[in-house]
């Protein structure tokens, strides 16, 4: 059982004053982490806390906010395998998979503690007896509401990104992971001056209370409702928004591919982590001329995984993070079923103990489908049969999302117009996961707004000003 603290203004332990909740692990319900919930006035005597470290941290060398990130790293990295078991208990995942989400974050602090000091600005061509020039600066205080699918690798990109570029942040980690942020915030709290970064616990109550606070910077990986909800709360205050929220990220199979190559590159996509990641598969548009071969071989990768809890060795399918999100998931398999649509692998809940389900193959999906349209996150793979790329890329296209998005082809021509085409952050061809470290890119629509990750977050946490000196009375300097 982990006893979760709070961390404001420097001081463990403060706060509770909202309560407390208990986290349970989802593969057999026994209580894993107490955790305080914070109340409205706690979150704001740690908004007013964060401010008055603020202009300290700002004016710090940008080769020691670097340093302070590499020491945190290597804090993170001597807690790598408590990191991961906690992760596991909170929510589920495979613990090789927790273990490679914590060494993920790890490379993200030292690839952002390499970067920071050597961003300048940029000096401007005007008159000869004047200076001009912009220089970046810390935006002040960043709120990162975090997630729970991925908890160190996405907090270690945001939490790193806004200290190195000298903000102050506040951390309110989601409250299915609330020990797994602790432990981190621990880490990040041993390398840093006291102050710089505070944690905040308990559910969407305490992350509303953070949003409407008077702060910089909002930064929220999570659902789109919540999102949005964080949007409305900045434009009253005034703080700059950073969103990566939901998706119904397309896989489009083109006729001229191997079968079972892309049922496999399917499966990776939509049973990695339970179908619990941000840019896993969430529909698939296959073309007639493959579908019968690729369906079977999808089946039979379905059927194929060894789903268990996650801590247990050779689990490959892990439970979902708890019942409420599991009732969420199989709502829409059955949904669809009773339009028609067709189970050819999994969809039924398990007996037993936790929340799992398992690997799901739904065939004789329609594009209108709710299970197709809309954000399902779990191990659920819904077919739609098209008779040509166009059509496909046509239906991957059409979405209130704009995540991410994946084609299989054998054809440059119709790799070029999935890249060109389809409206999304990120498009991968012949792979549903990788891309060269470093790379950034924008969700669009109900996927959020802003860079997320590269060093393009860098500058996201930075704020522009230009300058302009001149020598008085119009001489020289």
């Amino acid at each position: 059982m982990y006893t979760v603290a709070q961390l404001i203004g420097g001081v463990w332990g403060a706060g509770g004053d909202g309560g407390e909740m208990v986290v349970h692990d989802p593969a057999d319900g026994t209580a894993v982490a107490r955790v305080p919930v914070a109340s409205a006035d706690e979150v704001a005597k740690a908004v007013e806390a964060a401010r008055g470290a603020a202009a300290e941290w700002a004016a710090t060398a940008p080769a020691e906010r670097a340093a302070a990130l590499h020491r945190a790293a290597d804090a993170i990295e001597a807690a790598a395998e408590e990191l991961a078991v906690a992760t596991t208990a909170e929510m589920g995942k495979p613990l090789d998979d927790a273990r490679g989400g914590v060494a993920a974050g790890i490379g993200t602090l030292r690839q952002y503690a390499e970067l920071a000091p050597v961003r300048g600005g940029r000096t401007l061509h005007g008159d000869h007896a004047a200076l001009d020039f912009m220089t970046p600066e810390p935006r002040g205080l960043v709120a990162a509401i975090t997630p729970w699918n991925d908890p160190v690798a996405v907090s270690c990109g945001l939490l790193g990104a806004a200290l190195v570029t000298g903000n102050v942040v506040l951390h309110k980690p989601s409250e299915r992971a609330p020990a797994t942020g602790w432990l981190l915030a621990r880490a990040f709290d041993s390398a840093l001056p006291a102050g710089v970064l505070s944690l905040l616990t308990g559910g969407g109550e305490v992350g509303a209370a953070l949003a409407g606070q008077d702060v910089d910077v909002v930064a929220h990986v999570g659902s789109t409702a919540t999102g949005r909800s964080i949007a409305e709360a900045a434009a009253r205050t005034g703080a700059k928004v950073l969103l990566e929220n939901g998706g119904s990220d397309p896989l489009v199979v083109d006729a001229d591919v191997d079968p079972v190559w892309a049922a496999g590159q399917a499966a990776l996509g939509c049973f990695a982590n339970a179908g619990q990641i941000c840019v896993a598969v969430e529909r698939i548009y296959v073309h007639r001329d493959v579908a019968e071969d690729f369906v079977d071989a999808l089946v039979a990768r379905a059927g194929a995984l060894t789903m268990g809890a996650g801590r247990d060795p050779g689990t490959q399918l892990g439970p979902l993070v708890d019942r409420r999100h599991r009732d969420h998931v199989h709502g829409q398999v059955t949904a669809a079923v009773a339009q028609g649509a067709r189970i050819r692998a999994g969809g039924a809940l398990p007996d037993g103990p936790g929340a799992f389900y398992p690997a799901t193959v739904v065939e004789g999906c329609r594009h209108e489908m709710a299970l197709v349209r809309e954000e399902t996150f779990g191990p659920v793979a819904p077919v739609v049969v098209v008779d040509s790329f166009t059509e496909g890329l046509r239906c991957a296209a059409d979405s209130p999302y704009g995540l991410a998005a994946t084609v299989l082809t054998g054809s440059m021509s119709h790799a070029q117009r999935a890249w060109r085409e389809l409206p999304v952050g990120t498009v991968k061809v012949n792979s549903v996961f990788g891309g060269a470290p470093g790379g950034a890119a924008q969700p669009r629509r109900g996927s959020g707004q802003g860079f997320g990750y590269g060093p393009e977050l860098l500058d996201e946490f930075s704020a522009v000003k230009a300058v302009h000196l001149e020598a008085p009375g119009g001489g020289h300097w």
